[in-house]
């Protein structure tokens, strides 16, 4: 009988880190064996914790090709980017990221070499790790805050990495557009322990299940994370899941679920309680490299140019100045999403329309320090929940908080926003069928606001419009061409376009799956 995947069970090893300061985070498996020695003291088992974040922003590890856009979070995130409406790549530069782009990546899940390999190989690989962390809860030794601070990640964790699986591999679990919940679509395969070498693989389980693990995970780490937050290991290191980013995490499949009280709670939470501060003219306008900033919640610090990945980093992609890939290949804002912000509005500056090479080439992104190749990778930042918050009110009914989160939040970019000059939840059948609603006004702000850092696709999918991409926008001839020779029709929200094909290394090694389990 064939085992579980060699995809994720090739190493079977927790990542151990030596350090767990602002980005120092190293990993290196270590052998089953020394691998239960440091999981038997909290003190210790945080380098497993450590090096599990440390892989979420390392590259040369997920892919056996193509590295230098396989880098983690911010990578998936960029191309989840570039698959949806507002960030558009000019040109095909070095080619990276352009086959998601262009929507060519899904007939390559044979290979090893790509974005379906990458995505499956990684998520499982944080599962399985996070899965040996919980499993030694009981036994772990140390202060009930330190075990609760270590434990409680590793389910945060567990449960983001299934909350990206289910974005990558299925359609949304609910169309807020028709009110039709897809529980029972095919989700992804679920495991709960530590899995080993003789493990058998699992079948793909619905979206209901994959979901209710989800939540299951995210409200024991929320409750975990709260005990946590008096642990001598809790140093305020924004590189590690804090109870408020744990709350975003729920937020985030909230939204997917169309649980809008549940999104609310969430955000407003982190909002209240969280001291983050919303981000104005100096957090906005330096390149968006800090994680020191008031108004970052999670990500990465890259502090030394051995940690940041060189070419294979983010800011190579996305600095339109000194970022080489970005040279090659400019990324831009939509022309239409761009005709919605205020003359007012600070955020206009973070791209250039008049650029004569590159109109509306992003400004947005830049190195902190361009000789090192470092910035930190943001994941996360508090004006997400103000406007997960302000949508999720207003969805329920209660316009007069959602006035107020938008008024808030939009203060500091523009003086002259008042969202009491919007009505309605009314939204187009795609993301450029404009309706001037209250809500599509806030979700014009929330795209404005993440471009580039979130992966819109995942708002895209959960929202059930369509996508209608053309020249005027801005996107290139070679782009639509490519598209329209391949048949890809992303105007329909319910399209498998946008779910990829689970690598074909699963399908041999999981007697569980099989090629009439793929999807379409």
């Amino acid at each position: 009988m064939k085992n579980i995947s060699v995809l994720f069970l090739a190493v079977t090893a927790i990542m151990a880190a030596s350090s767990c300061s602002k980005s120092s985070l190293e990993f290196s498996p270590t052998d089953s064996g020394s691998g239960d020695d440091i999981l038997r003291e909290a003190s210790t088992a945080i380098s497993s914790v450590n090096g599990i974040y440390r892989s979420m922003w390392t590259a040369g590890w997920s892919t056996t090709d193509n590295t230098h856009q396989c880098f983690g979070i911010s990578a998936y995130n960029l191309a989840l980017e570039v698959m949806a409406d507002d960030l558009i790549m000019q040109a095909q530069g070095n080619g990276w990221f352009w086959y998601d782009h262009i929507y060519s990546t899904k007939s390559l899940y044979a290979s090893s070499m790509f974005r379906s390999y990458d995505v499956w190989y990684a998520n499982y690989k944080w599962i399985a790790d996070a899965n040996y962390i919980i499993d030694a809860e009981e036994s772990m030794s140390g202060a009930e805050a330190d075990v609760a601070y270590v434990v409680g990640q590793a389910y945060a964790i567990r449960a983001l990495a299934y909350l990206n699986l289910a974005t990558w591999f299925a359609r949304a679990p609910y169309n807020p557009m028709t009110g039709m919940y897809r529980w029972n679509d095919p989700g992804v395969p679920i495991y709960t322990e530590g899995t080993g070498i003789n493990t058998e693989g699992r079948p793909r389980e619905n979206l209901e299940k994959v979901y209710g693990r989800i939540n299951e995970d995210i409200d024991r780490s929320v409750e975990l994370l709260e005990k946590g937050m008096e642990s001598a290991l809790n140093t305020g290191n924004k590189s590690h899941i804090n109870l408020y980013v744990a709350l975003g995490i729920k937020s985030r499949a909230c939204l997917a679920e169309g649980d809008w009280k549940g999104a609310y709670e969430s955000a407003i939470r982190v909002i209240d309680e969280g001291g983050y501060a919303v981000g104005g003219e100096s957090e906005l306008m330096g390149g968006m490299n800090s994680i020191d900033a008031a108004n970052v919640m999670w990500g990465a610090g890259i502090e030394t140019s051995e940690q940041s990945g060189a070419y294979a980093g983010f800011f190579t992609h996305m600095d339109n100045v000194d970022g080489a890939y970005a040279q090659s290949s400019p990324k831009l804002i939509s022309r239409q999403l761009y005709s919605q912000i205020a003359s007012t509005d600070i955020r206009a500056a973070w791209w250039d329309p008049e650029n004569e090479e590159s109109p509306y080439l992003g400004r947005k992104f830049s190195f902190s320090n361009v000789a090192s190749w470092l910035g930190d990778y943001i994941y996360m930042r508090v004006e997400e929940m103000y406007f997960t918050a302000a949508e999720a009110a207003l969805r329920s009914g209660d316009s007069d908080s959602a006035i107020s989160l938008m008024n808030t939040v939009m203060a500091p970019r523009n003086p002259n926003y008042n969202a009491a000059n919007y009505s309605g939840t009314l939204l187009g059948a795609t993301t450029t069928t404009w309706t001037g609603s209250f809500l599509e006004n806030i979700l014009i702000q929330r795209r404005v606001e993440l471009w580039g850092e979130y992966g819109r696709l995942f708002d895209v999918k959960r929202l059930g419009q369509g996508i209608v991409r053309n020249a005027d926008d801005g996107f290139s001839s070679e782009c639509l061409t490519s598209m329209s020779r391949n048949g890809i029709d992303i105007s329909d929200p319910d399209t498998y376009d946008w779910v990829m094909l689970i690598p074909q290394d699963e399908l041999d090694a999981n007697p569980n799956i099989n090629e009439g389990d793929q999807n379409p």
